[in-house]
């Protein structure tokens, strides 16, 4: 059960869905919690009924421990009950378990996963193909907890094995769009924030309006819509300092609604960031960009392709693609980097429909490491 969140103020979460939803947790800080319950008991002997868990951005979250229990003098299994607040998923109640096994030989770390948890087969998901799908955020968060177990001498003397497993995982994964990305026989293990805020059409749309609100009201006649926090942390290193913090706002999947509201209250620019799942959906039209309610149309993209002067090989890699993010790496291998400022204008012309005002609409695609792609107008 969640319990507490140090370093995360409500002022954190969005205007309108303070105190009424319940923050959860995700299937990353599960894993993390559970490795830290079974190292801690390993290498002490106690049994911790919670356990403080590091988060991105110097944050931190208190987690209870189902059970723990001790396979072998050299090996220890802790579980934890994901529990996704007020914005439950497929994986809410799903137990998470961390066996942390010592090696024979020191200094070496294995994190893997076990049952349940999903195999990589297909590009485009950012992860090795062959792998666990414990993406990178989950993966710090893991090696975090073992750091805060270990001193480092007893680093230096310890090699462990961490094995993060979800028992009914296989099953749930047949809720989820894995089997389409080709993530086979489990589950992810997921999180940027290492936290779920939880989602309400109705209070985010109104913390929308209002942040807009406040943006005008403080004197700023521009603002940047992000599609999410990753997105908004690249954009102010984009923007610097020119830009103050109130014209920041994350519109999550509402980018219709957004430019919309953009336009109704006068609003002289907007700049619309984000990356290229999100871009392609509002390329393709679509107002509402959650991965549930619509999908990447590789067709679409291929298209795109063949009208920057794509060979036809390039055009049928596409079309056969996995996810947007392995068009972009298939568009970065064959060098047609205006295929990204084409996306751009598609973009544009999409959300000026929306628009017919004053407003000026501006694209910026990022790369997953914050570099900017892509733009429209240049």
């Amino acid at each position: 059960m969640y319990q507490s969140v140090d370093g995360i103020k409500e002022t954190d979460l969005p205007v309108g869905r303070k105190r009424s939803l319940r923050t959860g947790y995700t299937t990353g800080t599960c894993a993390a919690a559970a490795t830290k319950a079974a190292l801690s008991a390993l290498v002490s002997g106690n049994k911790l009924p919670k356990v403080n868990v590091s988060l991105p951005k110097d944050k931190h979250i208190v987690i209870d421990i189902a059970w723990i229990k001790f396979v072998n003098e050299k090996s220890v299994t802790a579980s934890v009950i994901k529990d996704g607040g007020d914005d439950p998923d497929v994986t809410n109640g799903a137990e998470i378990w961390s066996t942390v096994s010592l090696l024979e030989s020191s200094n070496k770390i294995m994190i893997d996963g076990g049952i349940g948890v999903g195999r990589v087969t297909k590009p485009g998901l950012g992860l090795e193909i062959g792998k666990a799908a414990i993406n990178p955020t989950p993966l710090k968060m893991i090696n975090q907890a073992i750091d805060e177990i270990l001193e480092k001498q007893q680093k230096n003397r310890y090699g462990l094995s961490i094995l993060i497993s979800v028992p009914k995982g296989e099953e749930i994964a047949k809720r989820t769009d894995n089997p389409r990305l080709g993530i086979i026989g489990g589950i992810s293990i997921l999180g940027t924030t290492g936290i779920v805020i939880p989602y309400s059409t109705a209070s985010f749309a109104a913390s929308i309006r209002q942040s807009i609100d406040v943006s005008i009201a403080m004197g700023s006649n521009s603002v940047i819509l992000t599609t999410g926090g990753r997105s908004e942390d690249f954009a102010r290193s984009i923007f610097g300092n020119s830009v103050a913090d109130h014209a920041y706002i994350q519109i999550g999947d509402f980018i219709g609604f957004s430019i919309k509201q953009c336009a109704i209250k006068k609003i002289k620019k907007a700049y619309v960031i984000g990356f290229i799942g999100k871009l392609t959906k509002m390329a393709m039209g679509v107002k509402q960009t959650h991965v549930k309610g619509s999908n990447v149309d590789m067709n679409f993209l291929a298209t795109l392709a063949n009208r920057c002067g794509a060979n036809n090989d390039l055009v049928k890699k596409i079309k056969l693609a996995n996810t947007a993010r392995h068009v972009g790496e298939l568009i970065d291998q064959s060098g047609l980097s205006m295929f990204y400022d084409v996306l751009c204008e598609e973009v544009y012309n999409h959300l000026s429909k929306d628009s017919p005002s004053d407003l000026q609409i501006k694209i910026i695609l990022l790369d997953f490491t914050g570099k900017v792609i892509g733009n429209f107008p240049n």
